[in-house]
């Protein structure tokens, strides 16, 4: 019987869950300000048990849903952005698990998470490579593989016990994800990554020297589940949600505990001038718009989700374009709101409210850093070309020269 994720009780899933993001969120400004990395947040989470979210409860997890998965994340990122970014690769491991039939391989993936082990990603390489070229290569050998290469953009891998990358072989060419360890010499991480915003989610470089695999994890790419692109970006849609929730937190809390007013405002107070309420009633607004968006947007890839053990190919190929088709119209509208939000937190506040002690100026860093993932003017096309010509959206793409 195939078992499938299909939701649990998402107040007794949260309120779980909700002690531990109170505690995350109480050093985020802090872990900002000195670039500290979130090992022990992450290790917190390890030992809650947030890997198994999307496990099914017969195999020792959560159970929970797709829609029920990005929002438990999206009230992680409102405790610290950087986090659900860094645990991407983890659960879209997971769910490609999921999507996989039931076997002892698989079982053992599982209680490995139970365990508390978590899985980061190697896929892109920069420099001068071309399009559709993967030159991190995986070579067979008696004993299983080895892996040689190097990986950049490596999100959370600092952070993990497993590396996802997306590698060639070398005996037949064929493009295969390799699940190698980090608990080995061949393998090292440097914390290089260098972007204004989501600056702790263990991204770098990632560098593969005769790192060995074994043999049983090494998986043929085009085996890969589905919805997989539309999965990844549904994940920094919930992390644009939770810094869209964290703005509209710390604008009404900055505007509450403000003593300081100005000589022409509308009030004795700043929770009395009529104009700062409206301000932060707009990014109130622009907060909740976002995050049901990104709600209404997961339940065609839970649509996805279920489909897989179908044996409608035409209907699994609509339920996948569906999918896709919305993760991308949700892009749009995350990527332009939740900057804009971030904007507008400080038509509330005061120039004291820019200091860096405050660290105020993360969310807009980070929103802008998140939405500049997958490139949302190229979503917008494609949304437009399935309306109008009824063309699937782009689901697997690559990046490098010509």
């Amino acid at each position: 019987m195939t078992l499938l994720a299909t939701g649990t009780d998402y107040t007794q899933l949260a309120a779980h869950f909700r002690p531990v993001f109170a505690r995350i969120a109480t050093g985020a400004a802090d872990r900002e300000r000195h670039r500290t990395l979130p090992d022990a947040p992450l290790q917190w989470l390890k030992e809650a048990g947030f890997g198994t979210v999307r496990i099914p409860r017969e195999k020792g997890g959560w159970g929970a849903s797709l829609p029920q998965l990005f929002q438990l994340l999206t009230e992680l990122a409102e405790a610290d952005s950087n986090l659900p970014q860094a645990l991407r690769a983890h659960f879209a491991f997971v769910e490609d698990r999921l999507n996989q039939p039931d076997s002892q391989e698989r079982d053992g993936w599982f209680r490995r998470f139970i365990d508390g082990e978590l899985v980061g990603s190697g896929w892109t390489e920069i420099g001068t490579v071309k399009l559709g070229d993967v030159v991190t290569r995986v070579t067979p050998n008696e004993k299983g593989w080895t892996l040689n290469g190097e990986k950049f953009y490596s999100t959370g891998t600092l952070f993990a016990d497993w590396i996802d990358v997306y590698a060639r072989r070398n005996d037949n060419q064929g493009d295969v994800i390799a699940l190698v360890s980090t608990h080995q010499p061949g393998v090292s991480r440097e914390d290089d990554w260098d972007g204004f915003g989501q600056r702790l989610t263990g991204s770098g470089t990632t560098r593969f020297e005769n790192a060995y695999v074994e043999q049983q994890h090494v998986f043929d790419f085009a085996e890969r589940f589905r919805y997989q692109t539309a999965f990844y970006q549904h994940v920094l849609l919930a992390t644009l949600a939770g810094i869209a929730r964290a703005t509209a937190r710390d604008a009404a809390q900055g505007v509450a505990a403000r003593q300081r007013i100005y000589s022409h405002s509308n009030g004795s107070a700043s929770r009395q001038d009529v104009q700062v309420l409206q301000v932060v009633g707009e990014v109130t607004s622009l907060a909740f718009a976002v995050e049901a968006t990104v709600i209404r947007a997961a339940h065609s890839l839970q649509s996805a989700y279920e489909a897989h053990i179908s044996a409608d190919e035409d209907y699994i190929n609509a339920v996948n374009a569906e999918a896709e088709a919305e993760a991308g119209q949700a892009q749009v509208i995350a990527s332009e709101l939740v900057p804009r939000a971030a904007t507008e937190l400080f038509n509330a506040l005061g120039a004291s409210d820019t200091r860096l002690s405050k660290a105020l100026d993360r969310h807009w860093r980070n929103a802008r850093t998140v939405a500049s993932h997958n490139p949302v003017i190229y979503k917008a096309r494609d949304i437009g070309d399935w309306k109008v010509n009824g063309t699937p959206p782009t689901a697997i793409w690559q990046i490098g020269g010509v």
